[in-house]
């Protein structure tokens, strides 16, 4: 499954990006300082530096996925996408 973040514009140069999970209340990192986190490491990747693209997917990644940015020479320094993901 491919998680789209695009980023219209940005004067920041190399703006930092985010994947967070979100089950149960729970949040954890997906993607962190620019490398994979706990077990997105051997089945998921980031495509066109915002993209994720997760790997045999199961139930398990059945969440709510953040895609944060934070462009801090830009006028709005932060924003944030959610996207649920629905895994039958």
């Amino acid at each position: 499954v491919e998680l789209s973040c695009i980023i219209k514009s940005t004067i920041t140069p190399d703006p930092r990006i985010e994947w967070k999970k979100i089950r149960d209340g729970e949040t954890s990192y997906v993607f962190f300082d620019n490398k994979m986190q706990g077990d997105f490491v051997t089945r998921a990747e980031i495509l066109s530096r915002t993209s994720l693209v997760i790997k045999n997917t199961t139930r398990m990644d059945t969440a709510t996925y953040r895609c944060e940015v934070a462009a801090p020479s830009d006028t709005k320094t932060i924003d944030e996408i959610n996207i649920q993901l629905t895994v039958q």
